[in-house]
């Protein structure tokens, strides 16, 4: 920093909400009333996704930037947020009213001080009893069990729809996903690359009358667990394919050393079958472990590549404040 930009004192820090949006006309004048009221020094940002009723007349009479986002889905709009918007913190939250716009600040703040890249408003401790469908407290907190499980972490929610990110974040995060599904992509990315997350229990409230949840039980769940899936496989190569090839090759280590045994005592084969399934078994599982380790070196050498680009990122920043 050279000494005029040292002299004119710290450099102001830039927040942005966004607010992804799909027929919340019945919501949204509120939503950013109260963020606008919470958080008036960050610039308001709604992001319609081809809403056919008057949410983006209502958003633009509100006064704030409106994005249109013509391909459908949760995904292609947080997409579109990271990359058209250019803030230090980048706040997204749900178009539905269920989120307390009061509590906006303590999420932004840890992104501040740079004590997280991501911070999480988590609603499992603290809803009303209409907050969530009956199946979907069980499908949140399975999938959150499957997450903590297989990651090794301690997270309380991944499905919020309340979040702040750092711009390192926002702008290194390669979006996939289309749908509903985005926000467990999110926390898997955040924790496969070590990103620092704060969780901060909000209160989550009900719909008011007349607003729909876009939401569908079976639909969206599959595609949330066929996407833990996929990221647990590029992100944990050697423990997907591991763990069968282990059991495989276990499995035919044991039935090829009773094939073997048979063979020291009688002099002949007795078990055909069962030698045919220990080296089918064998090869099977040399092949998933060859896999496993092979994925795993390409997997190291992205996430060097990933952090070096990160890196450069902020460093580049850091020269044109």
């Amino acid at each position: 920093m050279d000494r005029a930009k040292a002299d004119a004192g710290p450099v102001s820090r830039s927040i942005a909400v966004a607010i992804p949006c799909f027929n919340e006309a019945v919501t949204i004048a509120r939503v950013i009333a109260d963020f606008r009221g919470a958080l008036p020094e960050a610039a308001i940002h709604v992001f319609d996704n081809r809403s056919s009723d008057d949410s983006a007349r209502i958003a633009a009479q509100a006064g704030v930037a409106v994005h249109f986002v013509p391909e459908p889905g949760k995904g292609e709009v947080v997409r579109a947020i990271f990359r058209e918007l250019d803030a230090d913190v980048i706040v997204i939250v749900d178009g539905d009213g269920t989120y307390p716009a009061a509590r906006v600040r303590d999420l932004v703040a840890p992104v501040l001080d740079g004590s997280a890249d991501m911070t999480v408003a988590t609603r499992l401790e603290q809803h009303q009893p209409a907050s969530f469908r009956v199946l979907h407290i069980a499908g949140n907190r399975l999938v959150l069990r499957c997450i903590n499980l297989l990651f090794g972490t301690r997270l309380s929610d991944a499905f919020s729809g309340y979040r702040a990110f750092s711009r390192r974040f926002a702008k290194t995060m390669p979006v996939l996903s289309s749908g509903f599904e985005v926000e467990t992509e999110i926390t898997l990315h955040a924790l496969e690359h070590r990103k620092p997350i704060v969780e901060i229990p909000v209160a989550y409230g009900a719909r008011p009358e007349g607003s729909t949840s876009k939401l569908s039980t079976l639909r969206d769940g599959g595609r949330v667990v066929a996407t833990l899936l996929r990221l647990y496989k590029d992100y944990r190569p050697l423990m997907f394919f591991g763990i069968p090839g282990g059991l495989l090759l276990a499995a035919g280590v044991l039935a090829g050393g009773m094939t073997v045994g048979e063979f020291l005592d009688s002099g002949r084969v007795v078990g055909i079958a069962r030698a045919v399934f220990a080296v089918a078994c064998c090869l099977l599982a040399t092949v998933l472990l060859a896999t496993g380790f092979i994925l795993d070196t390409v997997n190291r050498r992205a996430r060097e590549l990933y952090v070096l680009v990160a890196d450069q990122l902020i460093e580049s920043r850091r020269r044109s404040e």
